[in-house]
């Protein structure tokens, strides 16, 4: 079965087919989710902002045009608003919520709990270290890491040049490998 690309769901959501849409909110909302709930360290919060996120995108739906991925757009509607809502907030609670859990419902190690409790202990700790990144470091990791986006279409999503987008990633790699080795582990 021929699956159609992003551009291609576009085209056909401007010309009013909604099941495009709804075709192209189930292949990015997970993706779009987690880039918020690591953002804003909030699940409740992270649903609401990728809800919008998507909402924006309906609203501005006539508006995008195949000049980059179709993921460049997307994720600059969603830090637009994740960006938003973090310097809307009096009180910087986000920083003292629990981390949410890094790495999704995997299949458990049964042979080897040693190894299941090592890799939990290696999620904790780096969603800690993000935990202690400022938003504009933070962003720029987990677009690169997380959701794979090169540096020209991370430089696009955040209004920044690729020199700082760069230098922006090297310095989120270096606090997260201090922040990892300040809490006793390793970085990768």
């Amino acid at each position: 079965m021929y699956e159609r690309d992003d551009w291609e769901l576009v085209a056909c959501a401007q010309a009013g087919d909604q099941e495009a849409f709804a075709v192209l909110v189930r292949r990015h909302q997970l993706p779009v989710i987690r880039f918020c709930q690591r953002m804003t360290r909030s699940a409740s919060d992270a649903e609401d902002l990728a809800q919008e996120t998507f909402v924006r995108l309906h609203r501005h739906l006539r508006r995008l045009r195949p000049e980059a991925k179709f993921t460049t757009a997307l994720f600059g509607i969603a830090r637009n608003l994740t960006l938003n809502f973090l310097r809307g907030q009096k009180r910087r609670e986000w920083l003292w919520r629990s981390p949410p859990p890094l790495l999704e419902k995997a299949a458990p190690l049964q042979s080897q709990p040693s190894e299941a409790a090592r890799v939990s202990e290696i999620g904790a700790a780096l969603e800690a270290g993000l935990g202690r990144l400022s938003p504009d470091h933070r962003e720029v990791l987990l677009l690169r890491e997380f959701e794979g986006l090169d540096y020209r279409e991370i430089a696009r999503v955040t209004g920044c040049r690729i020199g700082t987008v760069r230098s922006r990633l090297a310095r989120a790699r270096e606090q997260l490998r201090g922040e990892i080795e300040t809490m006793g582990g390793q970085y990768w």
